[in-house]
């Protein structure tokens, strides 16, 4: 899991948006329960945001150099698919 989420030198914030009651945001609240303190661990100069709305759906965008960002929709995924696809969006420069 500790090279899984070395991030790129590009990348510069990662910010999670989810409902913090909503049963479509519950495999996002078990990822980051289980993954943010590794995460920032390996990243403590990268900011990672956090971000809880009443009835919005689970979303992760990463800012990278330039201003470039980039948005994965997370609505309907388990908790691995999220890792997955998290892991993808932190290693993938722009």
């Amino acid at each position: 899991m500790a090279s899984k989420y070395g991030f790129a030198a590009q990348l510069k914030e990662l910010r999670f948006l989810f409902c913090q009651t909503s049963d479509h945001s519950a495999a996002m609240r078990s990822f980051l329960t289980k993954s943010y303190p590794t995460m920032k661990k390996h990243n403590p100069h990268t900011p990672i945001m956090i971000r809880e709305a009443s009835g919005i759906e689970p979303k992760v965008y990463a800012r990278y150099e330039f201003g470039k960002e980039k948005m994965i929709p997370l609505k309907g995924f388990d908790d691995r698919t999220i890792e997955n696809k998290v892991t993808e969006l932190v290693k993938t420069p722009i």
